[in-house]
C-alpha cells in the first residue's frame, strides 16, 4: 500500500506516503518547481527546509525543454538534482488558465503554445506518457478545471469529461507497469452533488490517491472549506488526499482539520520575490521602511540559514535595491516556515492536541472555521 494512515485527531490525519524516491510524511506541503526548479532556489537549500516532495509542471516542461530531453538526462530527478519525491501535474490547470489558447474536445486538448505559438495536443494517454518520461513518482490524471463561478452545465460537463479522461489515464498508466503512483482529480466546482459524483466515479476507477481540484480559483475560503467538507467523506480513508493549489497558512490549517494530507502552492516563493516573509509570528513586509534599522533575525525560531542568520535590516536593503538575493533568502525562509508549519501540525496530530494547536495558529493565520 502506498499510503499508511498512522493516526487521526478529530478530522485531522497523520500519515506516510511511500514512493520510489522515499517517504513523504503527511500532512505535507510541496514547493512548486514549475520549470524544473523552485524559483530562485538551489534544490539543496529546498531540501534543507525539510521538504520531502516538490511539484513539477507537465505543461511547461512539455514545451521546454521537452519530455524526451528531460528523459535523456535521466529524468527530472537527475535533471534538477532533486533526490526525493516529485509529483507532476497533468496540464489540466492550464486547460483553465490558458483558456484563450486552447480547444477542448472529448478526446483531449489542443494548445497553442504561449511561448512560440506552435500547436500541441494533450490527451489523457499522452499526459501519462509525458509524465512517465519525466520520471515523476506521483503523476496526475488529465482533467478539466473550470474557473469559478461557473454555470451548472459547465461544472457537470467538466466532471463528466474528467471522469472519462480519468478512466483512460488509469488504463494507460497501469499498462506501463511503472511502479509509480497515479492520483485522480475530483472536480465539481462548489456543487455538492457534482463533487460526490466525481469522487465516487474516481474511486470506482481506483487510483493510488485522490486530489481535490478546481478550488483556490477565486472562491472565498468558507466556500473552499465547505467543498472539502462535502467531498472528503466520499474518498477512501486508506488513500492520500491532496488539495491542489492551496494556499495560505490559514487555508492549510483549515484543510488539515478536514482530513487533507497534501498541498502545493506558489505562494511562498511568489511572496518571497515581492519582499513578503512568512514567520512564526506572522507576515513581515520587508519593503516597509520600519525594518531599515532592524538588526534582529528574520525568524530566529526557524532552523534555516536565511531565517536566523540575516537581519531584517539587511533583507530590507536587498529588497529596496532590487538584489536577486532578496528573493532567494526570503523564499528560502518562506519554504522553511511552511515546512515547520506542517511538522508542527503532524506532531500535534500524533500527540492528540491538534485542536489546541489549531486554535493558537488561527490567532495568527485564520483557518479556524
Amino acid at each position: 500500500m502506498s499510503f499508511q494512515l498512522l493516526t487521526t485527531d478529530g478530522g485531522a490525519r497523520r500519515g506516510r506516503l511511500v514512493t520510489p524516491h522515499g517517504l513523504v510524511e503527511t500532512p505535507a506541503f510541496m514547493p512548486v518547481g514549475t520549470q524544473a526548479t523552485v524559483k530562485t532556489m538551489l534544490m539543496r537549500d529546498v531540501e534543507s527546509t525539510g521538504a520531502q516532495v516538490v511539484l513539477g509542471n507537465t505543461y511547461h516542461l512539455m514545451l521546454r525543454p521537452g519530455a524526451d530531453r528531460v528523459a535523456s538526462f535521466g529524468g527530472l530527478h537527475e535533471f534538477m538534482r532533486w533526490p526525493h519525491t516529485i509529483l507532476t501535474d497533468s496540464g489540466g490547470f492550464q486547460v483553465m488558465s490558458l483558456s484563450a489558447l486552447r480547444k477542448i474536445d472529448d478526446d483531449g486538448v489542443t494548445f497553442k503554445s504561449h511561448v512560440d505559438g506552435s500547436m500541441h495536443r494533450l490527451t489523457p494517454e499522452s499526459a501519462v506518457e509525458i509524465q512517465l518520461k519525466l520520471g515523476a513518482d506521483i503523476q496526475m490524471q488529465l482533467d478539466e478545471c473550470v474557473r469559478l463561478p461557473a454555470t451548472p452545465e459547465e461544472i457537470a460537463r467538466s466532471v463528466t469529461i474528467s471522469l472519462d479522461w480519468g478512466a483512460l489515464a488509469r488504463r494507460t498508466f497501469l499498462e506501463a507497469q511503472s511502479g509509480r503512483l497515479q492520483f485522480g482529480i475530483v472536480q465539481g466546482g462548489t456543487d455538492p452533488s457534482e463533487r460526490q459524483r466525481s469522487a465516487e466515479g474516481l474511486v470506482g476507477i481506483g487510483f493510488d490517491g485522490y486530489a481535490i481540484g478546481g478550488l483556490a480559483v477565486g472562491e472565498p475560503q468558507d466556500e473552499m472549506f465547505a467543498t472539502i467538507d462535502v467531498t472528503a467523506p466520499h474518498l477512501p480513508a486508506t488513500h492520500a488526499r491532496y488539495l491542489m493549489g492551496v494556499g495560505t497558512p490559514g487555508d492549510l490549517i483549515g484543510a488539515v482539520a478536514r482530513g487533507i494530507d497534501m498541498f502545493d502552492c506558489v505562494m511562498p516563493t511568489r511572496a518571497g520575490r515581492h519582499g513578503l516573509a512568512y514567520t512564526t509570528t506572522g507576515k513581515v513586509n520587508l519593503k516597509n521602511a520600519r525594518f531599515a534599522t532592524d538588526d534582529t533575525p528574520l525568524d530566529a525560531n526557524l532552523d534555516c540559514h536565511a531565517s536566523r542568520d540575516f537581519s531584517r535590516g539587511y533583507l530590507h536593503h536587498l529588497v529596496k535595491v532590487g538584489e536577486p538575493l532578496a528573493a532567494t533568502l526570503i523564499s528560502w525562509n518562506n519554504i522553511a516556515f511552511y515546512q515547520r508549519l506542517m511538522a508542527d501540525l503532524r506532531a500535534a496530530i500524533a500527540e492528540g492536541r491538534f485542536a489546541e494547536k489549531r486554535a493558537r495558529l488561527a490567532e495568527i493565520w485564520g483557518g479556524g472555521a
